[in-house]
């Protein structure tokens, strides 16, 4: 195998992620206050939904089957539920419009006491804004893992996990890092 040239970003990557790291340790308290507003969900027979578009929409997929599944060991199945089916998606794309894809599944699933938490690098997703002023609109507890400086979300959600990153690739490592720590913690609340 050939020695990487070096002029291959990896190194850079690596440095410009260990400068953004102490930030995202600074997240830790709203990371737990997300954690116990999940805690008190399913407490109350509630679920999580999750949303994003491209590479948050993975990460919102990533998150829930975590959460239903396992993530370190096995414990009781969390409800939650990525809003990607893809004929739902398509659906309501064309019949509604791409920035009502998510807004029309909150209204269809969401209740009072769940909690919604979308993945946006921007902040100005609309079809996100749209999913969240709905959420709002039922009384669930919403979280939004963002980036930059936040976009028109910033300060819109109950629970913000704003990661300062300039680029959307560095914000969704970082957004990995938070809700794997999260579930870590939820791993240690259930059995």
């Amino acid at each position: 195998m050939q020695p990487l040239p070096s002029s291959f970003p990896l190194a850079a990557a690596v440095a410009e992620l260990a400068e953004l790291l102490p930030a995202v340790a600074a997240l830790a308290p709203q990371l737990e206050a997300v954690g116990k507003a999940l805690v008190d969900s399913w407490a109350s027979g509630g679920k999580l939904l999750t949303c994003g578009n491209g590479g948050s929409a993975a990460d919102a997929m990533h998150f829930a089957e975590e959460l239903v599944v396992r993530f370190q060991k096995d414990r009781r199945a969390l409800a939650a539920i990525a809003l990607h089916d893809p004929t739902v998606l398509t659906c309501a794309g064309n019949d509604l419009g791409y920035a009502r894809v998510f807004s029309r599944q909150v209204e269809a699933l969401g209740r009072r006491g769940d909690v919604l938490a979308v993945f946006t690098t921007s902040g100005n997703s609309e079809n996100i804004l749209l999913a969240v002023e709905v959420a709002h609109g039922l009384g669930m507890t919403t979280v939004a893992f963002l980036g930059r400086d936040g976009g028109k979300l910033k300060g819109v959600c109950k629970h913000e996990l704003l990661v300062p990153a300039g680029t959307s690739h560095r914000t969704q490592e970082a957004h990995l890092l938070l809700y794997h720590s999260l579930c870590q913690w939820l791993d240690a609340q259930f059995d």
